[in-house]
């Protein structure tokens, strides 16, 4: 009675005309379902929980594609895309009098002879790899707590595609360079176009312009690299920003109370009085993230074209592996065994085929369609603003454990030799090993996961039920020994704490 009389004495001031400042339709309200004095208590509880580590991935990724864009601006004045041969005069010795293409030797020469020019490189270098790392950070993040449901299936979608989009972007800016790294990436794009069915030599011939290598394909990648990916990606994280900010907002780990006491259906309408981090911490996030990529670059050497040379045709460096970001595709080639049908009299290479394009469209595809398919087998089509704990969703937390189960091996399969090297242990036998666990291994994690949320939250509902137990062991006056349980004050008293995160579901 106390609540509806103070909704409609909200209603009756706000018919009123007045000169006061307006107030938005969310602090309205929150203010009608608790009163001034408890919205701007919930308001400042909402505002302490915006900057929860796990929301500074998405920071990280805006951060380091800013940083990227311009260092790649000045890498753009020195670099030359040619393929034309030249001979390399510069500084370095060990390549006196070597013919190299003209990319090769304008990276040589950033690297050696423009003042700044292999510190700018590396940071650009150390950015990209980062860029993808906050990516799939932030994936984990919104799947484990269930921040790509409804209203927010697009931003998942657009996370999904920016991982992508960051995988291609790097892997264009490893071509660049014209070294054996490059080349090595030139021959495994080469071999998976022909691996496709029909038309993937004609297909290959028109991506290199010719036979492989050719005289264009340097240039191309260049323009992809420079202008085309950075467009799309900057797109995307505008139109992420735009639907964070303008339409449905952030989602929260809210204080118990404040979920408790306003109910679920209020915190979605109250999410528009809920404000993101002060201006200067996102500023002074920036700055660290600046501060990260300048002393990576400074002081750990990446990317060392020098010590790797000109790329050659049917030559590569011993040891070379690709980016990290890259490292499940070659791992699932490297396991892979070495099937090839012919079909029609066309030969269907599986060896490639299968690991290089099925695997990673399938991954990718189902992790576009999980939210999805997640409503549809748990009929929960509802909005929802306030997110999961891992623990209260042991089936999804246990295939997101199964998933990272997966793309962890494949990304150590990518060092198979290194492993068999280091450790003494036979290739083929440590190859096979992979083999197993690829399918074994996600099953396991799936299972321990699962059961480890069951555990978890049955000790909460016993420690709720019981007490928590102290350690504290007592003598009653019958010399019965007994141990104590911490049991709170109220029932509630656990749920209001606030350092307690809720997984309240948010329907409308």
């Amino acid at each position: 009675m106390k609540n509806a009389a103070r909704l409609a004495y909200d209603r009756k001031r706000s018919s009123r005309p007045t000169a006061r400042k307006k107030t938005s339709t969310a602090t309205v309200l929150v203010k009608s379902a608790l009163g001034t004095a408890d919205h701007r208590s919930l308001t400042r509880r909402y505002r302490s929980r915006a900057d929860h580590w796990t929301f500074l991935f998405a920071q990280i990724t805006g951060y380091s594609f800013a940083v990227l864009v311009l260092t790649g601006v000045f890498l753009t004045f020195y670099f030359d895309p040619s393929m034309a041969r030249v001979t390399y005069d510069g500084p370095y010795g060990p390549l006196q009098d070597v013919p190299v293409s003209r990319a090769y030797d304008s990276t040589m020469e950033l690297s050696f002879e423009v003042r700044g020019g292999l510190l700018m490189r590396q940071i650009h270098h150390w950015a990209a790899l980062i860029f993808c790392a906050s990516i799939a950070l932030q994936l984990l993040r919104l799947f484990f707590t269930g921040g790509f449901r409804r209203p927010r299936l697009l931003n998942w979608l657009i996370w999904v595609g920016l991982f992508t989009l960051g995988m291609v972007a790097s892997l264009t800016g490893t071509i660049l360079p014209d070294d054996m790294l490059s080349g090595g990436s030139l021959l495994l794009i080469k071999g998976v176009l022909e691996s496709i069915p029909f038309v993937g030599t004609h297909l290959q011939r028109f991506v290199f312009g010719g036979d492989f290598p050719g005289d264009v394909i340097i240039e191309r990648v260049y323009w992809l690299h420079i202008l085309i990916l950075p467009l799309i990606i900057a797109g995307a994280l505008a139109h992420r920003r735009r639907l964070v900010t303008r339409q449905h907002g952030h989602t929260r780990f809210a204080p118990g109370s404040a979920a408790h006491r306003l109910g679920s259906h209020h915190v979605t309408r109250a999410r528009a009085a809920i404000v993101g981090a002060p201006k200067a911490a996102a500023i002074a996030m920036f700055l660290f993230t600046c501060g990260v990529l300048a002393l990576l670059g400074a002081f750990v050497q990446i990317n060392a074209i020098w010590q790797f040379g000109p790329y050659e045709p049917g030559a590569i460096t011993a040891g070379a592996v690709p980016g990290w970001y890259m490292a499940f595709l070659d791992g699932a080639v490297r396991i892979m065994p070495g099937w090839e049908l012919d079909v029609a009299g066309n030969p269907l290479t599986l060896a490639v085929l299968v690991p290089a394009i099925v695997v990673p469209g399938v991954f990718f595809t189902a992790l576009a369609l999980w939210p999805a398919a997640e409503a549809v087998i748990t009929g929960d089509r509802a909005e929802h603003h306030v997110l999961d704990r891992p623990r209260d969703r042991p089936a999804r937390t246990g295939f997101g454990a199964a998933g990272m189960t997966f793309y962890g091996l494949l990304w150590l399969a990518a060092a198979n030799d290194q492993i068999a090297l280091n450790f003494h242990l036979d290739l083929f036998a440590v190859t096979s090993f992979f083999r197993v666990a690829i399918f074994a291994g996600p099953v396991i994690a799936f299972v321990i996961t699962n059961r480890v949320c069951h555990y978890l939250t049955r000790r909460e509902r016993h420690e709720a039920a019981h007490g928590r137990e102290t350690g504290r062991i007592v003598m009653d006056a019958q010399g019965r020994f007994s141990e104590i349980h911490a049991r709170p004050d109220r029932p509630q008293a656990a749920i209001d704490s606030p350092d307690h995160e809720l997984a309240t579901t948010a329907k409308e």
